[in-house]
């Protein structure tokens, strides 16, 4: 146990992330009361045989015992605590028809294409039954078709309509919105005009959230007013205060291809830069005999002052509380562990929040510091220099090494892509970013002096301009990125065993853990073959469910014959999010736009075949069917059929299916017709995807 003393917060952590997690996926294995009762119990015991036994070292193992099953009761009771839609007023639980609610907004209202997106927490509803109080949060989308009625964080609305439950995916492997939003507490949804919603309170400034998101929409306008250049914009505010809105598709692209994805989230690389700034200009006074107290507390208050101007996001909040821990220990002389301080702020920041252990950003910033605290220095020593110059570039490409070999499963898994040019690339870009966050604070703090903040705002703007081009140049290297990478949570977990096994071979010297490496890749192979036999060498035909729009796909042993309208087919963003996640789990290396030997257009149809299926697709509403035709599958799209009539008896099919471009009310006006017909049908827009295997 003496070897584990060092790491007590490690422990506390580990025992505490066990209960959270057990609370997520399984929250209704034990009843709330008697978690409570245990905990309670657990506590008594603790301390009872605390004071009692603390003179025998071998029953501390018991009190040990005892107080980490408490703290992992902790963790568990703490998820039930915090998720808001198991208290009985909760939104979820209000069956009769919300006419009216009355909400406040709990978000800085986000910029979309079409629309404006916010966070509503809702205070009361009203049903035929009248007015009553409930708790719980929903997404507000407002259409930018009808006036922006310049709603502010705190505003306290009243809306007209009631909000809809979140859906689960549509398509087979599409991102689980609705899971995504429900470790934030959010359930609901609603797409509302001008004329749905009303201001009957305006923002009281009560609240440290309020003023911590007015000072960050005041240092995005400051930073909007000195740099103009749109991707240089979005570079400065996303590096800077964490503002990622105007991020486009082209530069997420560019940054994820070279490996540089990470400095566009405000984490703890640039909190650490921050306080490495702070003891070099505090450096001075060090020799002071008071020293060590007044950089503790410059530091703090400079640090929580960074974190709420970037609005007290997540990323930010974990990093201010790590580098608080190490700023505290300084005054009392005390040598901090890392392992405990990075324990410490988890541990933390879950009491407050249980369910950031399920954010991704939460996951990687914590594996990328274990990464380069254990890994960097046994890398570094790897090499030596002569040369300053070749000895900083060493450091750099350390820190690149270790935090990739950290984060490499995590990021196969949420990603699917691995960067091949991260050291190249972050060469320049973590010296680019770290030049980019000084000025960047050097201009907020300088934006009462227009001459100064309009020189150092354009110097910003060519740093961003040079940086951008660095990374674009890397992105057009040939092989800069593998993408396309499926790896299931299971395998994910095998290669995270694979390379702590392969670093204990160096670490304890011991032959045995090279075998269990071996066994652990064995056993990643065969999943990857069984993926491959299971889901890969297959044919598979697909209708998907994407509102407004149609889309078909043949899947035939990697590779796709694709079909959708012009509209998707230019989207990118659309087919990143509803269709290539099938297409990565399929193996798809190669996708056909051309089809011409699968398809025959005709006068208001098209006719496919494929693989012994046929189908025919009608998408116009003059259409020219000859007689008697016989296919397996009849698909409806663009409300094109106004009726039965003018397709019974020409086309003989065994199913219906109504694709997503129909409306809401065609497919309710078609049910109607077909309910009394006999004839099987399918209606994408209601019931997901559809799927065949061939």
């Amino acid at each position: 146990m003496l070897k584990w003393i060092p790491y007590v917060m490690v422990r506390i952590a580990a025992f505490f992330i066990a209960g959270i997690l057990l609370g997520i996926y399984q929250p209704d294995l034990i009843a709330e009361r008697f978690i409570i009762n245990a905990l309670i119990g657990l506590l008594f015991s603790y301390f009872a045989s605390y004071f009692l036994l603390k003179k025998s070292q071998h029953l501390k193992v018991i009190t040990g015992c005892i107080g980490l099953i408490a703290i992992f009761c902790a963790g568990y009771w703490n998820v039930l605590y915090q998720t808001e839609s198991r208290r009985p007023n909760h939104l979820l639980h209000v069956e009769s028809q919300i006419e009216f609610y009355v909400a406040r907004i709990k978000s800085v209202p986000e910029e979309k294409i079409n629309s404006w997106k916010m966070v509503l927490e809702i205070e009361e509803v009203k049903t035929p039954e009248g007015w009553k109080p409930v708790t719980g949060k929903s997404l507000l989308y407002f259409s930018k078709k009808s006036t922006w009625p310049n709603l502010q964080f705190e505003d306290h609305v009243l809306i007209k309509g009631s909000p809809v439950p979140l859906s689960s995916p549509a398509n087979p492997g599409e991102f689980d919105f609705k899971r995504f939003l429900s470790f934030r507490n959010i359930y609901h949804q609603q797409f509302i005009q001008s004329q749905h919603i009303k201001i009957i309170g305006q923002s009281q400034g009560n609240s440290i959230l309020y003023y911590s998101n007015k000072a960050r929409v005041g240092a995005s306008n400051i930073i909007k007013k000195y740099i103009r250049g749109p991707q240089e914009q979005a570079i400065a505010l996303a590096l800077v205060i964490g503002v990622t809105d105007g991020l486009d598709n082209e530069l997420q692209n560019a940054y994820s291809a070279s490996g540089a994805m990470h400095v566009l989230a405000v984490s703890g690389l640039h909190v650490g830069i921050i306080y490495w700034m702070l003891l070099i200009l505090l450096k001075p006074v060090s020799s002071l005999s008071w020293s060590r107290w007044l950089i503790a507390g410059v530091s703090l208050i400079c640090l929580w002052a960074y974190a709420f101007v970037t609005g007290l996001s997540p990323s930010v909040l974990r990093a201010v509380a790590m580098f608080s821990f190490i700023a505290l220990a300084r005054p009392f002389g005390r040598s901090t562990n890392i392992y405990n301080t990075l324990a410490a702020s988890a541990f933390l920041l879950l009491i407050y929040n249980p369910y950031l252990i399920m954010s991704v950003g939460f996951q990687l910033s914590y594996l990328a510091v274990l990464g380069i605290v254990y890994l960097q220095r046994p890398i570094y020593n790897l090499w030596e220099t002569q040369s300053q110059f070749l000895d900083k570039v060493w450091q750099i490409t350390c820190v690149s090494i270790a935090a990739q070999v950290a984060t490499f499963a995590l990021g196969l898994l949420y990603f699917h892509q691995f960067p091949l040019y991260f050291l190249f690339s972050n060469l320049f870009v973590i010296p680019g970013s770290f030049l980019i966050l000084i000025l960047g604070i050097i201009l907020l703090g300088i934006s009462f002096a227009p001459p100064l903040a309009l020189m150092i705002g354009w110097f910003l703007e060519q740093i961003i301009k040079l940086l951008n081009w660095g990374v674009f140049l890397v992105e057009d290297l040939p092989m800069s990125l593998i993408n396309g990478v499926h790896l299931t949570t299971l395998q994910c977990w095998l290669l995270m065993g694979m390379i702590v096994s392969l670093l204990c071979v160096f670490e304890v010297k011991k032959f045995k853990f090279v075998f269990l490496s071996m066994a652990l890749a064995l056993f990643f192979s065969l999943l990857q073959w069984q993926h491959f036999f299971k889901d890969v060498d297959k044919k598979q035909f697909l209708v998907f469910n994407i509102p407004g729009h149609y889309a078909m796909e043949w899947n035939d042993q990697g590779r796709s014959f694709f079909f959708a309208d012009s509209a998707l087919s230019m989207d990118e963003e659309r087919i990143r999010f509803h269709i290539r996640p099938n297409r990565i789990f399929s193996g798809i290396a190669d996708v056909d736009f051309s089809n011409e030997k699968i398809v025959e257009s005709f006068s208001g149809f098209q006719l496919y075949v494929k693989d012994g299926m046929s189908l025919l697709r009608i998408d116009k509403k003059k259409f020219a069917l000859p007689d008697h035709i016989v296919v397996d599958y009849l698909v409806i799209g663009n409300n094109s059929v106004y009726s039965l009539d003018e397709i019974v008896g020409k086309i003989t099919f065994k199913k219906l299916i109504l694709d997503s471009s129909n409306s809401v009310g065609y497919v309710r006006r078609l049910e109607k017709q077909i309910q009394s017909s006999g004839i099987r049908m399918y209606t994408v827009a209601n019931q997901s995807a559809f799927i065949l295997t061939l």
